[in-house]
């Protein structure tokens, strides 16, 4: 089992689907981060508390918020230009490794936040993913579908090792 957030998300997004449903999602309004520590969390059974879901909202939206969507949104700005300028590629790639690195940043934040919090002593599943998405995102029932599926795939496959 992934025992960090990081490399939990890192295998979860590279199962098929995952990247398009979690795209989807966030079009939607969804914070992917969260999405990904939601899976994180149901994968790890730990139980949903309210307090919890509110502690790791009021941690990611300030960090996506002032950090991740400025540079998301440069990246995104410059997608047109630099495919005519190679300067402006180089740069737009260094902007994109710096949303990928404050992503990261924000996922060994939402995992400190969880330390300590245990696994419910039944195994039970929780649904993290539904309490961490946000009502206008929950429409879209098969991109949730896809990530339920990628999580419970994904901790087979690490299961088996």
């Amino acid at each position: 089992m992934h025992t960090d957030l990081w490399n939990f998300a890192i295998a979860l997004y590279a199962r098929p689907g995952v990247e398009a449903a979690c795209l989807n999602l966030q079009t939607q309004g969804a914070d992917v981060c969260l999405l990904l520590c939601a899976a994180w969390l149901d994968s790890r059974h730990i139980p949903v508390q309210d307090p919890r879901v509110e502690q790791l909202r009021r941690l990611a939206g300030p960090w996506q918020r002032d950090v991740v969507q400025p540079l998301r949104s440069l990246r995104r700005q410059w997608r047109a230009s630099a495919q005519h300028d190679e300067a402006l590629a180089a740069l737009r790639e260094q902007v994109k490794s710096l949303e990928m690195n404050a992503e990261r940043q924000l996922l060994e934040r939402l995992q400190q936040a969880c330390a300590g919090w245990p696994a419910s002593p039944s195994g039970e599943t929780q649904d993290w993913l539904e309490a961490l998405t946000p009502t206008s995102a929950r429409l879209h029932h098969d991109a949730l579908h896809v990530l339920r599926a990628a999580v419970k795939s994904t901790q087979e496959a690490a299961d088996g090792d």
